[in-house]
């Protein structure tokens, strides 16, 4: 959530933003509402001054044995007056909050603007294999491995999800444990295993809420949701908390399954593990004081590059123009591994700064040393995604018998067992 003394001082700018994330969105109401507010606030100031004069005169004038009669009279009038604007002023904050809730956040100046075409690839690391042979996409190549079974995870849940068998399962957690052991064990982030609902203030508090209702799975007699993301549970650990200075940076890692409907997914390419309603992530957040957010964003991405390094597979680095920005992102850069046997980049991974535009929906502050309270900045990102990793992983390590080799920093986890076949 923006803060509304910033976009009341910087209109044109937040405009400006607004437009070039390509959304339809009048500030107008926002401006209108916010006056009105502003006058109701000046005139309950004035009328308090009045009660808490009236109030010293009623004291005085009992005191000295006097008629305080007319003066009671007239507070009583002031009173029920502030009961009026105190409940106007409720209700304008409430309408106030709701448009606030719906202005996404301003992109950082560096990113580029435009749609997903103007994403710009920063850097890659890597090389493409080279087959002697006609490299398979994952599907056939677990199909014919049996680690992955599609047409029984539709009888069992229905379709876009996934059952794991065999060596499948086992790459899974291979996976969890892998990249879990890094990030705590290298780059100093606190495990965390958190619940895999949460309730709608959390869901808000990260920005899923409002705008991104529909594509969250939601229980039906109860008012919470399965977890989209670790980033909303684990954002929530700090919710309403004050942290004293000198505890930031705080690093958290945690791995969840994720639940996403992909409401507006119809017609894309959905093809095996490419748009899963569940898949496993490893997730990294953290929160951050404002002066070094965006050095602790370029930290967050080399956290995550480090895991496809390790596991040798060929990336790229976008960073993501204004247009293609999620909702609640100043700067977002997406990591994305190469899938020969789909000859596609697969996104792996999305590392964000929100700076403090979750911390406000969220009030979630810090103590400095002056005793002030300001609000953190927090990152987070997939450390990394499992879904398209695997794809990207069978695909890589193809062999032209059909095997898959299981690569080198996995094998501790398959007690030393080279390959899958």
């Amino acid at each position: 959530m923006l803060d509304p003394k910033f976009i009341r001082e910087n209109l044109d700018l937040v405009k400006t933003a607004i437009k070039n994330r390509g959304i339809k969105l009048d500030l107008g109401e926002f401006s209108a509402l916010d006056k009105q507010k502003k006058k109701v606030q000046l005139e309950l100031e004035e009328l308090r001054r009045q009660k808490n004069s009236a109030n010293d005169d009623i004291t005085k004038l009992l005191k000295e044995k006097k008629d305080a009669k007319k003066r009671i009279k007239e507070m009583k009038v002031v009173a029920e007056k502030i009961d009026g604007l105190e409940a106007q002023e409720k209700e304008l904050d409430v309408k106030v909050k709701n448009i606030l809730f719906n202005i996404p956040n301003v992109p950082h100046e560096s990113i580029p603007v435009g749609d997903a075409s103007n994403n710009k690839v920063v850097r890659s690391w890597g090389k493409a294999r080279e087959f002697d042979f006609a490299a398979k996409n994952h599907v056939e190549i677990c199909e014919r491995l049996d680690i992955m079974d599609l047409p029984r995870a539709a009888k069992i849940t229905g379709s876009n999800f996934v059952l794991f068998k065999g060596d499948g399962a086992k790459l899974q957690r291979a996976l969890i444990d892998f990249m879990l052991d890094l990030h705590t064990a290298k780059h100093g982030y606190r495990e965390i295993w958190p619940p895999a609902l949460v309730n709608r203030q959390s869901m808000t508090g990260t920005g899923q809420l409002p705008k991104l209702e529909e594509d969250m799975y939601k229980l039906k007699d109860e008012d919470l949701f399965l977890v989209p993301t670790a980033e909303v549970p684990v954002t929530n650990i700090h919710r309403d908390d004050v942290l004293e200075e000198d505890s930031l940076p705080i690093y958290y890692t945690a791995y969840t399954p994720c639940f996403r409907r992909e409401a507006g997914s119809y017609g894309k390419d959905t093809k095996g593990l490419m748009r899963v309603h569940q898949f496993d992530k490893v997730e990294l957040v953290k929160f951050v004081k404002p002066q070094g957010s965006f050095d602790e964003l370029e930290k967050l991405v080399a956290d995550a590059e480090e895991v496809l390094q390790l596991l040798n597979l060929p990336y790229r680095v976008n960073m993501l123009s204004t247009g293609d920005l999620s909702f609640a992102a100043s700067k977002c850069y997406d990591l994305e591994a190469y899938a020969p046997g789909l000859d596609k980049w697969l996104e792996v991974s999305s590392c964000s700064n929100f700076c403090d535009f979750q911390a406000r929906r969220a009030n979630i502050r810090y103590r400095g040393k002056d005793k002030k309270l300001n609000y953190v900045h927090t990152l987070n990102g997939s450390g990394v995604a499992l879904a398209r990793t695997v794809i990207a992983i069978i695909e890589n390590y193809q062999n032209s018998d059909g095997t898959v080799e299981i690569p080198q920093v996995l094998r501790r986890y398959f007690d030393g067992k080279t390959r899958i076949g």
